[in-house]
């Protein structure tokens, strides 16, 4: 555990956090859904070429994750966190501008590389300074997710209104010009926890991940975050587009979406600090049921009522998923480790936001009803519901700690 002495501002710090997830997650990841319906009209793109697109933001990700928790362990995270942005914010200018299918995929792509070079790494570094309110300063980081929702929920459709089918390139350059302000304050603000880097002669943490990848309770957590990842996304990615498609107006659908972001904003921390109280798992469990349930809803009947109550049960729990999953993979390890850790379990994540949206593309275009993707959801929710279940169980003593890995090189 840090000394108290020694830390930096919590406030500034959890605010860094903050701002980085409304850059790398929300205008990132969220914010294409909203802008799906203009880019389609503009570009002509199909919900199959949308979902592909929404698939190798998911690939970059996944496939650098684990070297961006490896990269934070080495160098740092405020280093790795701020060379993250700068990707994402040349991400972002370029999609300004794009018009060719192939060079939205590449900056697309692009997007999900700077997202694994940032994300993990600052959550990594606001548990390893704040352990024993780590539940609450990583629900408070998921605040910045319902700020940003709600930010392009207002933005986007009054661009569209403003502008038109190319309202959505002006929407890229503000995401532009907001990630390199993030950049900035980052680097200014920002400072690793004492013995964050890897000392020249010293084994590096990565050197003793297999114990990490290998452990069940690793297992549950990062298949639990999986499952979270592959829900989510379909629902950020198409149940706005249900919405419209459903004969509602894109205004009422962005008013929606800025409902679920405006409740995330305190959603995010209140779960936080419920968990450091009640549990990680109970909570995590009660959240899920709610995201559950929430999914369930627009199955039913495609009301306005239905559609409200989706949006409404969404922005009071899903932050609180994210935020308690993200704190339960850091409590398995010891602090050197939580780079790691994190990053392993987001690779989970990752291949779940990879294969979500190609998935319920193909289920959208093949059966025509976007009912087909959101029952799929339910399907794997339930699953993340008896996973995070499983997580009450857990012990509180330490997965992979120092005497741990000292044992295991003995053996």
């Amino acid at each position: 555990m840090t000394d108290p002495g020694q830390r930096p501002n919590m406030v500034l710090t959890v605010l860094c956090g903050t701002f980085t997830a409304l850059v790398v997650i929300v205008f990132a990841r969220l914010a294409f859904g909203v802008l799906l319906p203009p880019m389609r009209a503009d570009l002509g793109l199909s919900y199959q070429q949308a979902g592909t697109l929404g698939t190798v933001t998911a690939l970059g990700y996944l496939l650098f994750v684990l070297a961006g928790g490896a990269a934070a362990a080495r160098w740092g995270a405020r280093r790795t966190v701020v060379f993250g942005l700068l990707t994402v914010t040349v991400g972002f200018a370029g999609l300004s501008l794009a018009s060719s299918y192939p060079m939205l995929l590449f900056l697309k792509a692009l997007l999900g590389f700077g997202t694994a070079f940032s994300f993990a790494p600052m959550v990594s570094l606001l548990a390893a300074w704040f352990p024993e309110r780590r539940g609450l300063v990583i629900g408070c980081m998921s605040a910045g997710i319902g700020a940003g929702s709600l930010l392009i929920g207002f933005l986007v459709p009054w661009l569209y209104t403003q502008l038109g089918d190319t309202g959505w390139r002006l929407s890229w350059g503000i995401f532009a010009v907001t990630g390199l302000a993030v950049s900035a304050l980052v680097l200014g603000v920002v400072r690793d926890p004492p013995g964050s880097r890897t000392a020249a002669g010293e084994t590096p943490p990565s050197a003793d991940k297999w114990l990490i990848y290998r452990h069940p309770r690793m297992l549950i957590v990062a298949t639990t975050y999986g499952l979270i990842g592959l829900t989510y996304i379909i629902q950020v990615i198409f149940m706005v587009s249900f919405v419209v498609e459903t004969g509602y107006s894109e205004r009422t659908a962005g008013q929606l979406v800025a409902m679920m972001g405006l409740l995330s904003i305190a959603a995010g921390p209140a779960w936080g600090m419920l968990s450091d109280r009640w549990g990680r798992g109970n909570a995590l469990t009660t959240a899920m049921v709610l995201v559950t349930v929430a999914t369930v809803l627009p199955l039913l009947e495609q009301t306005l009522l239905m559609f409200f109550l989706h949006f409404l049960m969404m922005g009071l729990a899903v932050n609180g998923t994210f935020a308690l999953v993200q704190a339960s993979s850091t409590d398995q390890v010891a602090p050197r480790y939580i780079p790691i850790a994190f990053s392993y379990a987001t690779v989970f994540f990752a291949f779940g936001q990879f294969v979500g949206p190609a998935i319920a593309g193909w289920l959208i275009d093949t059966t025509d009803d976007f009912r087909s993707a959101f029952l799929f959801s339910t399907v794997g929710l339930l699953m993340g519901t008896a996973m995070s279940y499983w997580i009450r169980s857990f012990p509180r003593e330490l997965a992979v700690g120092e005497e741990s890995v000292r044992e295991a090189g003995r053996s």
